[in-house]
């Protein structure tokens, strides 16, 4: 064996390992004397399979201090609820305070004990703790096969897993499934529910947890079999995030005919959101113009999760974390068309947004059709950005991550892009043209892979990669897929403009194949606007003084006849660029492709960062300039981040999250040369990364307008703001690009 087909061989992932035997439920068997308890999970901002650890003892419910508390006793809490293992738990009530008695202090378990009350504490209900001291743990979201719930008291509903399953045929062939019978998987059986005890609150909840807003009626007559019963009925609020989180109702008494009692199976039937819909409302858009949506989330890696975003008196703003709620993310992702909420993030999780916090204190019923309704504190001042609240929607199984895969790989995360095609008749496996692969492509293919944000592989740049990791080889399946164009918008790569049948990849495919490496994180580049107000000035300044910005051709091209005494005019202004994302900016290329310039004496790490143009009214640019990163660095940094980035010595160019960097006025190509403009009214634009060649969590920010009056004597700026900051109303009557477009392609 050839040393690369040893190493590729070692590094590439089969196509599938052996499912391991599944461990199968048995009821523990206590001795007698064993305190008799029950468990749950509760607490604010947590999904279904992490909380509060409570216990329910001598009828009534308390928690557990985090004294002596390890992983093996969240081990015993976990598999005691009937998940599989604990992955980790927390002190200090970090999910809220519990009330009530503290059952156990000082807990101590091995992690085999059936039942926390076997394990050794100071003895059920001995505490000297407060509730700040409430333990919580995180489970496993995959339960134990056949786990059966022993309902000894009116607790939360616990089963293996929970489906809608199509029975019509016009709704099994749709995706996603939207109506069907609710069943759940409980001894390793999948049963349906009686609906005797059925109401619409429940129906909700259904429709919540598989990514649908709402519910609506269904023909019933259609429904007629005889079904398998689960023993319980279903007691929900209709605020609840899953079905685990409901109530157990009453005991159903299943008659010897398969029958209860009159009742039949119960069937939901779910409204999809308008980017989920079946089928597409044809003519809708030519009928009706669209509002402007009042919320929108930014800075998330996938459909169905980023900051929230609220619009007020035309501007774009956040919402601050005080009292952020599950139930008031599942308010703004029924809003948006997704499900219920599964996490309620805070602390700027998903980036930092712009603007002024417009929401604190949020507190909503639950049933609000917007945000925008629910009661919050109009006097409550002093957030910042670092507490803007984000959130993760549930969203409903497309089938996308099915039809496209990662092949050659070192990790699950990189990897050949390989699509899954009709061929003949058949479904076969095969590869991407590269051709015109860009960042645009990738994020697509991460997102769709629900593997965050992407970045691209197998140009001339990654050969080391292609020759030892095989991503891109010439082992590569034949191309099925070419002339891929994204807006990187789009869910699925199937969504981009592609060619279909008549494929065309003027390279061929092995080591042209398309590839990605994708990150759970992205950095986010802002320019401060009032920075560019406040520093605007005009300079006069002799042609002779200008040689080295002429050679980096930051200079418009009449100063190629200028005489060496004449006086260029510049525009020059101070930019301030702060990294808003969830990891560092670095510059795509590496260091040992850093380009020295002897008459500036730096190194170019991209050798465009930012583009600056002056339009006329009507979106003509009349003048432009563009900036090198030759020294891209941590200038400065938000209070308790250190700097990372320093370009002094050939050091390592970036910038830090949380960190920015400042290009003073006074520095080369820091300006728009306007020698040949004629005094008026302008637009003057930046755009930050205009070539996308390093992955941001959200590049609509990356522009910057102004409004510019220049008399011929002076220049100023006024108006100054960043992409997507304001109303699309607001926004249109500014010309030129309305956010970062793709206007090289």
């Amino acid at each position: 064996m050839s040393l690369f087909q040893h190493l590729t061989c070692c590094l590439c992932y089969p196509q599938g390992y052996p499912e391991p035997e599944q461990e199968q439920y048995s009821a523990p068997v206590l001795p007698a004397d064993t305190p008799r308890i029950q468990l749950r999970l509760a607490g604010d901002k947590r999904k279904h399979n992490e909380g509060r650890v409570e216990v329910f003892y001598n009828g009534e419910w308390g928690t557990v201090c985090d004294d002596d508390f390890s992983i093996h006793s969240a081990q015993v809490v976990c598999r005691e609820l009937g998940y599989l293992e604990a992955v980790s738990w927390s002190p200090s009530s970090k999910y809220g305070k519990g009330e009530g008695r503290i059952w156990f202090d000082n807990v101590q378990c091995t992690g085999k004990e059936k039942t926390l009350a076997l394990c050794t504490s100071n003895g059920i209900g001995v505490s000297d703790c407060k509730h700040t001291e409430d333990v919580g743990v995180v489970c496993s979201d995959k339960r134990i096969p056949g786990f059966k719930f022993i309902n000894t008291i009116s607790l939360n509903i616990q089963v293996e897993d929970v489906r809608i399953r199509a029975i019509l045929s016009s709704y099994r062939k749709r995706i996603p499934v939207t109506e069907g019978y609710v069943e759940v998987k409980d001894g390793g059986k999948w049963k349906q529910i009686c609906d005797m005890e059925w109401t619409k609150h429940n129906s909700r909840v259904i429709c919540g947890m598989f990514g649908f807003p709402g519910e609506r009626k269904y023909n019933a007559r259609v429904y007629k079999r005889k079904p398998s019963y689960w023993d319980y009925s279903v007691n929900c609020t209709g605020n609840e995030a899953h079905l685990s989180s409901c109530k157990l109702g009453q005991t159903m008494a299943v008659k010897a005919n398969s029958t209860c009692g009159g009742g039949t199976p119960v069937v939901v039937s779910c409204v999809p959101g308008r980017a989920f819909s079946p089928t597409p409302m044809t003519g809708f858009r030519k009928a009706f113009r669209q509002e402007q949506p009042l919320v929108r989330l930014r800075g998330g890696a996938i459909v169905g999760e980023g900051r929230v975003e609220v619009l007020k008196n035309g501007e774009w703003g956040t919402i601050c974390d005080d009292n952020w709620s599950l139930l008031s993310a599942t308010v703004v992702c029924r809003e948006l068309g997704f499900g219920s909420a599964k996490e309620a993030l805070s602390g700027s999780r998903l980036g930092q947004g712009m603007g002024p916090v417009h929401m604190n204190e949020v507190e909503c019923s639950g049933f609000e059709k917007s945000i925008t309704e629910c009661f919050f504190n109009k006097e409550s001042l002093g957030c910042s950005h670092e507490e803007d609240a984000s959130v993760r929607c549930n969203v409903p199984a497309m089938g996308f991550q099915e039809r496209l895969r990662l092949s050659g790989g070192r990790n699950p995360y990189e990897g050949r892009v390989e699509v899954l095609a009709e061929r003949n008749g058949s479904l076969v496996w095969g590869t991407v043209c590269s051709d015109g692969w860009s960042t645009m492509e990738a994020m697509v293919t991460c997102r769709q892979l629900g593997l965050g944000f992407g970045t691209l592989k197998c140009d001339i740049n990654h050969s080391l990669i292609v020759v030892i990791f095989g991503i891109c080889s010439v082992l590569a399946d034949p191309v099925v897929m070419s002339g891929v164009r994204c807006s990187g918008t789009e869910i699925s790569l199937s969504h981009c403009l592609h060619h279909g049948d008549h494929l065309t990849c003027p390279k061929g495919g092995g080591r042209n194949a398309a590839g990605v490496s994708c990150s759970e994180t992205a950095p986010d580049l802002v320019l401060n606007p009032q920075i560019v107000e406040q520093t605007t000035y005009m300079e006069d300044r002799p042609m002779f003084m200008l040689q080295c910005a002429y050679e980096e051709n930051c200079l418009s091209t009449t100063s190629s006849v200028t005489p060496a005494n004449s006086v260029r005019r510049l525009l020059r202004f101070s930019s301030q660029i702060h990294n808003n994302g969830q990891s560092d900016f670095r510059p795509k290329a590496g260091r040992h492709s850093w380009v020295w310039h002897d008459c500036h004496r730096h190194y170019h790490s991209m050798e465009v960062f930012t583009h600056y143009d002056l339009l006329s009214l009507n979106g003509t640019k009349v003048a432009e300039g563009h900036k090198a990163s030759f020294c891209l660095e941590d200038t400065d940094c938000d209070e308790g981040i250190e700097k990372k980035y320093e370009c002094a010595n050939f050091g390592e160019q970036g910038i830090t999250v949380g960190c920015f960097d400042t290009y003073r006025h006074d520095i080369d190509c820091q300006w728009v040369d306007i020698t040949d403009v004629k005094p008026g009214d302008y637009i003057f634009q930046v755009v930050i990364n205009p070539n996308y060649e390093v992955p941001e969590s959200d590049y609509s920010n990356n522009i910057m307008k102004c409004r510019c009056r220049y008399d011929g004597h002076r220049i100023w700026m006024y108006s100054c703001h960043n992409g997507g900051s304001l109303s699309t109303e607001t926004e249109q009557s500014f010309p030129g690009l309305l956010n970062n477009q793709v206007t090289h392609r």
